[in-house]
């Protein structure tokens, strides 16, 4: 049971961190629209790579192998984005744009990749460091 808390548990409290954040109404970070969209899509990116990193965690220390994991925490976070699009219907002044499912799926890709294919190659300390949050 411990473990399932440890490796699970914040899996679960990071997406409801998504989903507080999805239940906001939009406040506009800019008036320029382009930093706005930039600000607002590299915030999609981020949260969905780590989303998808701690699922990738999660399901490896399940006893799923290492890229059925990655495969299956891409696609966990495509439909978990996708959702929370949906979610967004429902909230004042929020809209569902496929755009950014998108965006959450790039981030979720990104976190994959970097875990299967940067770390093993960086320095010694980020190896170090993703050995202790069992990444690889």
């Amino acid at each position: 049971m411990k473990k399932i808390l440890r490796f699970w548990g914040p899996v679960v409290v990071w997406a409801g961190i998504i989903f507080l954040f999805s239940a906001r109404p939009v406040v506009p970070a800019s008036q320029i629209f382009w930093k706005d969209f930039i600000i607002k899509k590299t915030a999609h990116v981020i949260e969905y790579g780590i989303l998808a990193s701690l699922l990738y965690r999660a399901l490896k220390e399940s006893g799923v192998g290492k890229y059925n994991a990655g495969l299956i925490a891409i696609l966990i976070a495509l439909i978990y984005g996708a959702t929370d699009e949906l979610h967004q219907s429902f909230t004042p002044g929020r809209e569902p744009r496929v755009r950014d499912v998108f965006f959450d799926t790039i981030g979720a890709i990104l976190s994959i990749y970097s875990i299967w294919n940067l770390l093993p190659k960086a320095p010694k300390k980020l190896k170090i460091w993703a050995k202790r949050l069992q990444l690889i």
